[in-house]
């Protein structure tokens, strides 16, 4: 990808890999959910960024398989050329093998998901600190026409809309400020941190990040590039404060211990709630027992 100060349009890599129905939104990600066009889904690259797009859209979970066959049959090509595609994402940290299951979306600790904002702090505002001057007029409509598309989804409730365009207008800023390298390093660190906060369930409303993003444009447009370095700095440690600090992945007891855990109390005919100490019926024993239990004169006395 080729620097820019956001006058040229998107990379035509990044255009097909977001390639959707018509009917779609622009810019949607989609895993999938359509065929690729032809002749675009059979590079590892297209698979790649799609895998990626579809994460920072939030369709593809932490620790979700990725079966190479199915891919394969997605996408229209071999299996040979799925694995190079997953081993272009190993590299990036996206996804990881087990050599009997096959090929998982990463799922990554909480030591990896401060090392992961405190790189992307490290980053964005190093990309702003670059700057020889304003951003062209340009990219300042640029970010404006992302973040209006930003509220646009959060008005339409469109969670995977809104989910991939709050996680690429980092990307975008990163294009517009000139460094298409660093923009593909953002977007990757941006994914990751995407898994994290639906691992470590984010509390970080989408309508303030997409305002805390205004912001940081206002900033932009107004030269106050002191101001926007603050502002993106304040953005993401916002967003890491606001991680759970218990998941799954740290309990790996947590499904089962919520599947056995005690049922609750069921309402009462009409809704109301039976109270407290209410007792539950004593169940009938399925099976007697074949040899009588000394210790209990009761069962004793009964057989």
């Amino acid at each position: 990808m080729a620097p820019r100060q956001g006058t040229e349009p998107r990379s035509k890599a990044r255009a097909s890999a977001l390639a959707v129905p018509a009917a779609a939104p622009a810019g949607r990600a989609v895993a999938g959910a359509d065929e690729p066009a032809s002749g675009e889904g059979n590079r590892p690259g297209v698979i790649a960024d799609r895998i990626v797009d579809a994460i920072l859209a939030g369709r593809l979970a932490p620790g979700q398989r990725l079966g190479e066959q199915a891919l394969a049959d997605l996408f229209g090509c071999s299996r040979t050329l799925v694995r190079e595609a997953m081993a272009r994402l190993s590299a990036r940290g996206m996804v990881e093998v087990n050599a009997r299951r096959g090929w998982f979306v990463v799922q990554p600790s909480l030591d990896e998901a401060r090392e992961a904002f405190g790189a992307r702090q490290a980053l964005e505002t190093g990309l702003l600190h670059g700057l020889n001057g304003p951003l062209p007029k340009a990219a300042i409509r640029q970010l404006k026409a992302h973040v209006a598309r930003e509220q646009a989804a959060i008005a339409a409730d469109d969670p995977a809309e809104r989910s991939w365009l709050l996680g690429d207008f980092h990307v975008c800023l990163a294009e517009c400020a000139g460094n298409g390298l660093l923009a593909d390093i953002v977007k990757d660190l941006t994914a990751r941190t995407t898994l994290i906060a639906t691992l470590y369930q984010s509390t970080h409303a989408a309508g303030e990040s997409c305002a805390e993003h205004a912001q940081i444009v206002a900033a932009l447009e107004a030269g106050d590039q002191a101001r926007a370095i603050a502002l993106l700095r304040q953005h993401i440690g916002s967003v890491a404060e606001h991680l759970g600090q218990t998941t799954a992945a740290d309990d790996p007891l947590a499904p089962l211990r919520a599947a056995l855990s005690p049922l609750r109390s069921q309402p009462a005919a009409g809704g109301a709630t039976p109270p407290a100490t209410s007792r539950r019926p004593a169940r009938k024993r399925l099976f007697t027992d074949l040899i009588p239990d000394p210790t209990n004169p009761r069962k004793t006395k009964e057989r």
